[in-house]
């Protein structure tokens, strides 16, 4: 199914389930196939909705990236289910479902789990050198860039371009700035706009994640008014590969 957002391009999206609207927001390197596990896990309890974000999948894209124009593919998206929903957001998506939540849509309640916040040392801003290594069709570079900022060992980088999943990540490679450009340059939480969600919002990490990934998710919770943490023992930021392990959490929350 489609819907139109705000300036015309058309979002693709998939409904499953009966209840409660719940929208699925996945991060870099993401789809709407890669949120259909939790989707399905949670279909018996809500109505999901996975969607591939502009430039991805089915979807279109604009010509210029903002971070609003994603913002409104979500709004156009819980126009399309009813006029409210909550969301739920992964990685950089969690950092877009939190815009989402602080820019007043009409968000139920909020999930973010692990959004990629960095508290102690600044990542360099790569935006710049991703988008200069695309514009030479040097899609492999700008996936490898990526991953290093995001803290991937080089040992496992070379180990990834021999496997199949390298042709995903190269494959998504152009939509890369567009989750640099959500995160920030700095990767700060972006503490003014958090203060003003309203909704009740959860933030999640890993038990098993990297401590930079904890302490991201422990600002993020301290940054929204209100927020509950919660530490999900055993998983890492490959959670949405265990679908499963989130239904607890996630039912708990939302309903």
């Amino acid at each position: 199914m489609n819907v139109t957002s705000a300036d015309g391009t058309t979002i693709f999206f998939e409904q499953r389930g009966d209840g409660p609207p719940v929208i699925l927001v996945g991060g870099a390197f993401n789809d709407r196939t890669t949120t259909v596990g939790l989707a399905e896990v949670l279909a018996g309890d809500f109505t999901t909705i996975v969607y591939d974000r502009r430039g991805r999948g089915d979807s279109g894209d604009s010509a210029e990236y903002a971070v609003e124009r994603e913002i409104e593919d979500i709004a156009a998206l819980i126009a399309q289910v009813g006029g409210t929903a909550s969301v739920f957001g992964h990685s950089s998506g969690a950092v877009l479902a939190l815009e989402a939540a602080a820019a007043g849509l009409p968000i139920e309640r909020v999930v973010a789990y692990e959004p990629p916040y960095a508290t102690d040392e600044h990542p360099r801003d790569v935006v710049a050198e991703v988008r200069a290594r695309l514009a030479a069709g040097d899609r492999d570079g700008a996936v490898a860039t990526f991953l290093k900022v995001a803290g991937t060992p080089e040992e496992m980088i070379e180990g990834m371009k021999q496997a199949p999943v390298w042709g995903w990540f190269t494959a998504l490679a152009h939509t890369l700035p567009y989750d640099l450009t959500i995160v920030g340059p700095d990767a700060r939480p972006r503490t003014e706009n958090l203060a003003r969600i309203k909704v009740p919002a959860l933030v999640i990490g890993g038990g098993a994640s990297d401590d930079t990934l904890q302490a991201g998710a422990r600002a993020a919770a301290a940054a929204v008014p209100g927020a509950r943490h919660e530490t999900l023992e055993g998983q890492d930021h490959g959670v949405l590969q265990y679908p499963e392990t989130l239904k607890p959490l996630l039912t708990d929350f939302l309903k």
